[in-house]
């Protein structure tokens, strides 16, 4: 059986992410998993707890940190964020895709780990916008945003460091992009000779990470 894909999408704060991984759930269910990320920030008006994020104290994620069991953490704005590792490793391997939404600095420590995955930046159509968003969110100061946004700009200069870059302007256009990515990336010759090779009972050592 071959190994499932990691989807990556990330960006700077404010910019969608969530918002575009809740119409990508809605159009595909089923067909990857979504790896809910751990924090120790406040819950928000609307979420729940092991659906938009694991809600944890903040020693309980200083020992998982200390235990190995983060595939990727982050500080941002004096709270933690991270992915629980474990999880994402054993639905890799029983084959199924699984799908991170994470900050940039999470990012860029799960390529170190896992440099097979699909790394996708989703960026704003503008700063303005960014701003716009992060603003109409009600829930930072004035000093919070002005923080945010020096951190934004930094952050989309990594944009390089990424396989692909979506503009949200749109956010069933993002997932349409999104969605052409993915089809794609499971049609890399890459991920798909082995399967075809034992199928076709040809013995062949073609070297894949995949």
């Amino acid at each position: 059986m071959s190994k499932g894909m990691l989807i990556v999408l990330s960006g700077p704060s404010g910019v969608g992410k969530g918002t575009v991984r809740q119409e990508l759930t809605r159009r595909n269910k089923g067909q990857f998993i979504y790896s809910v990320s751990m924090t120790t920030r406040q819950m928000r008006p609307g979420e729940e707890n092991g659906v938009d994020y694991f809600f944890s104290s903040e020693d309980d994620f200083k020992q998982a940190i200390k235990d190995d069991q983060m595939l990727e953490y982050n500080q941002y704005v004096g709270n933690y964020y991270g992915t629980p590792r474990k999880y994402v490793e054993q639905t890799l391997n029983r084959g199924q895709d699984v799908f991170l939404e994470i900050d940039v600095g999470g990012a860029m420590q799960v390529k170190e780990k896992m440099p097979d995955g699909v790394f996708i930046f989703l960026t704003p159509p503008d700063l303005q916008s960014l701003r716009g968003r992060i603003t109409g969110r009600g829930t930072d100061s004035p000093a919070t945003i002005d923080r945010r946004m020096d951190r934004a700009v930094n952050e989309i200069n990594l944009m390089k460091e990424y396989d692909y870059a979506v503009v949200n302007d749109v956010v069933s256009l993002a997932a349409d992009r999104i969605e052409a990515i993915i089809e794609s990336e499971h049609l890399k010759v890459e991920r798909v000779i082995q399967d075809y090779l034992k199928v076709l009972g040809v013995k062949n050592d073609y070297k894949t990470n995949y």
